[in-house]
């Protein structure tokens, strides 16, 4: 095949054919070395490999097959096409038309948006965009993922011609094996050894295939006869290249080198398809100065018929025609875009261009905004008027969305079956109608009164009252319904305060409970679980509201009180038990006088019975607690002992109460306490500012300064004068001061020397600056002053 010569006018290559001679400019400079991968390369080798590519004269075919040979796969192709996207689209180095076409294909899909809505940016500022409708099959030609690139690994078609620079593959097979690759010469002919030339030229394969074997009949005797042992195929090979020429309003005109198989679809998706001027079903081919075939794209848009994609041939020219009548169409449609219209075509084919209506679209009239010749005009299309409207060149139509309102609508809620929306109509256009297409009211139904919600003319709200009860009776004429009525229908349980019954005590379950008729005292038990262990047997009590009996009580007494007897075994007399509860009685169940739960105290350290005891009686003090626990062990230390009540430790001296069973310190024993003798605690702790602290041993005649004396002594910041010790029994001595003298609290065993830090008075204390500023003030009021007086002298 001969290589590509440049034609005289500029030739836009197309994204695939420029991403194909990249790859091919990879291949050729990797032939020799190993296989490289599309993602080691860098930019800078891609946009080398880019010039190159655009020095080739091979066809997108010899490229495909190239690359093939090569062991390289489509995928591979994709992953190129890709990356070149990427650097040209940022870079913004578009120096030439094909760059513009490859850079235009990269960025087409972000301007045509997916909200029916096309950004002019040659009519927008920094701070306002112009939006336009979409053109209705324009976004086919931005999409990258459809390009009609025709399949060159396809069965020869039947009716394909040859023609120049196409290649057979003739294999001879049988008792003789020989195979034959020739070319199509420009002449229209091939050569087959020292056979004169074979005209083959406009012929099928089929009919080329007749002549070629009946030329080699010469060579092989008998050959594809039955008996003869020697057969031949023949095949096509690589295919020719053919050049189009595509012109009119496209986006990117020129002359297209394409293969042989391809389509008119093939060639248009190269030149991007038609322009914003361009019309969509006016496409011509036109082959030796006459039309061949006029394409609708539509026709394959809206029902995928291609029977006008026909293969192109050598020299063919594809002329895009402007559009004659274009229009709009707005609103409730699914595809809300400008439509190719012709003239012979009705709006009601313009709705089907649109994929007719949403499901809220507001058919009944279809609002038209028309161009004259002077000003717009509005129009209303009726729906009788759709198949026989003629559309004109910039018509809007815009399809309305319903209201959110009902025609015939009614309602009913409350105390009916199937209460909810109904539609006005013959046969339920009253209450009681209504009512029984409600399957009739429940037996909670409030019969004196219910009520209509309704709308005036003027949208006002309005209530109709009337006695449902003689309504059904038909005591009174029934109602007629109005569009939006709201029949409300109460439940008794809906009109009165919820009833409830309440029972506390000594029952196991104590709480409300919902108030049903016929409920006793008994039941009331039975719902509370029954009586607990400390119940008394004694009484049950009964209060109760008063309403209108007020029989026997006196002028001041706004609550009834009953009582109940119970015998010993906790059971109520049967006149008691069947006595019937009223709503919102308060039921109280007593406590046996003497019953409460066992109260334990705990005792731990030096006893010889230490653990859990029982409080026997409220008179019960810790001196009897010791006494339980078998009194202390000899290694005990009373002293120190601590005792500790709801987690807070209350100061005792057991050593006092020991000696003394009626001093103050001997409590009273309560549920929870708990009481720890240590054994003889013999060192000293001290803490907080000094500089070693440290827990030392006990030495009776050392006092607190020779403790403190042992830990160092104290820190800068020791507030000598705050000193206090901490015994182990909770007590606490602060240090005493008086005039010069400092007096230091006593040190006992166990105890703990505590040194506080001087308070921190930072925040009251001047800063330099402060300090500074007041000086300056002072001297200054000081200098005045004597000026003042020299004057007055």
């Amino acid at each position: 095949m001969t290589r590509f010569q440049k034609n005289t006018s500029k030739i836009f290559l197309s994204f695939p054919t420029l991403t194909l001679l990249l790859l091919l400019s990879f291949i050729t400079i990797n032939s020799f070395a190993q296989k490289t991968k599309v993602e080691d390369l860098t930019d800078e080798q891609v946009s080398a490999f880019l010039q190159k590519a655009k020095d080739s004269g091979m066809s997108e075919t010899q490229i495909e097959k190239a690359a093939i040979m090569q062991g390289y796969s489509p995928a591979d192709v994709a992953k190129m096409r890709e990356r070149l996207n990427t650097i040209l689209v940022n870079k913004g180095k578009v120096t030439n038309e094909s760059d513009i076409s490859i850079a235009r294909r990269a960025t087409k899909t972000k301007a045509y948006s997916k909200d029916s809505t096309l950004t002019d940016s040659s009519k927008t500022d920094s701070t306002k965009k112009i939006i336009k409708p979409k053109i209705f099959g324009m976004a086919m030609f931005a999409s990258g993922s459809l390009s009609f690139e025709p399949d060159l690994r396809m069965a020869t078609p039947r009716n394909y011609q040859l023609g120049p620079d196409d290649e057979l593959n003739i294999d001879i097979f049988g008792n003789a094996l020989d195979n034959y690759k020739v070319k199509v010469s420009p002449e229209g002919t091939i050569r087959i050894l020292n056979l004169s030339p074979i005209y083959v030229n406009g012929l099928t394969i089929e009919s080329a295939s007749e002549r070629i074997v009946g030329r080699l009949r010469q060579l092989y005797q008998g050959i594809n006869m039955p008996g003869s042992g020697v057969s031949a195929q023949i095949t096509l090979g690589n295919i020719r290249s053919i050049k189009v020429t595509i012109t009119g309003e496209v986006v990117k005109p020129g002359s297209y080198t394409v293969s042989s198989l391809a389509t008119v679809f093939n060639a248009l998706y190269a030149a991007g398809g038609p322009s914003e001027n361009g019309s969509f079903r006016n496409i011509r081919v036109i082959r030796d100065n006459k039309v061949v075939r006029i394409l609708d794209l539509y026709d394959f848009l809206l029902r995928a018929d291609q029977k006008d994609n026909i293969r192109l041939q050598d020299q063919d020219v594809i002329r895009i025609a402007d559009y004659e009548t274009r229009v709009e169409v707005a609103g409730e449609v699914k595809r809300p875009m400008i439509f190719e219209v012709e003239k012979t075509e009705t709006l009601k084919d313009v709705l089907r261009f649109a994929g007719g209506f949403t499901d809220k679209a507001y058919t009944y009239t279809i609002g038209l905004r028309r161009n004259t010749a002077k000003e717009l005009k509005l129009l209303n299309i009726t729906q009788d008027e759709v198949s026989s409207f003629i559309p004109q060149r910039g018509d809007k139509y815009t399809i309305g969305e319903i209201l959110e309102r009902f025609e015939n609508r009614v309602q009913i809620q409350g105390a009916v079956f199937r209460g909810g929306e109904y539609a006005l109509e013959s046969g339920l256009s009253t209450v009681k109608e209504l009512i029984k297409k409600a399957e009739g009211l429940k037996e909670d139904a409030f019969m004196n009164r219910a009520t209509i919600n309704r709308q005036k003319g003027d949208n006002d709200p309005l209530i109709i009252a009337f006695d449902l009860d003689k309504l059904m009776k038909g005591e009174i004429d029934d109602i007629p319904l109005k569009r939006e009525d709201i029949v409300i229908i109460k439940s008794i349980k809906n009109l009165r305060e919820k009833r409830l019954i309440y029972i506390t005590g000594e029952v196991n379950k104590v709480g409300k409970f919902d108030y049903v008729d016929g409920l006793t005292i008994a039941d009331v038990v039975m719902l509370a679980n029954g009586f607990t262990d400390g119940a008394s047997n004694a009484k049950i009590e009964l209060a109760r509201r008063v309403k209108d009996d007020t029989l026997g009580l006196e002028a001041n007494q706004n609550v009834i009180i009953k009582t109940f007897e119970v015998d010993k075994n906790l059971k109520i007399s049967i006149s008691d038990a069947q006595t019937l509860i009223q709503p919102f009685d308060r039921i109280y169940v007593r406590k046996s006088p003497r019953y409460e739960d066992q109260k334990t105290v705990v005792i731990e350290g030096e006893v010889k019975f230490p653990g859990a005891f029982t409080i026997k009686d409220k008179a019960q003090r810790i001196t009897e607690l010791i006494n339980l626990a078998g009194g202390l062990k000899n290694s005990a230390f009373p002293k120190g002992a601590s005792f500790s009540r709801d987690t807070t430790k209350i100061a005792i001296d057991l050593s006092v109460i020991l000696k003394n069973p009626n001093a103050k310190e001997n409590l009273l024993l309560l549920k929870g306490d708990r009481l720890f003798i240590p054994r003889e605690l013999e060192t000293v702790k001290l803490t907080g500012e000094l500089l070693n602290p440290v827990a030392v041993a006990f030495r009776p005649n050392l006092r607190t300064k020779d403790y403190i004396s042992q830990a160092g002594g104290f820190t800068e910041k020791a507030s000598k004068r705050r000193v206090y010790v901490k015994y182990a029994n909770g007590f606490s001595d602060r240090t005493k001061s008086f005039l010069f003298f400092t007096t230091y609290p006593k040190v006992e065993q166990g105890s703990e020397i505590i040194v506080p830090a001087v308070a921190d008075d930072n925040n009251n204390k001047l800063t330099t600056a402060e300090k500074v500023a007041i000086l300056g003030a002072v001297s200054s009021i000081s200098l005045i002053a004597i000026n003042i007086i020299n004057a007055l002298k």
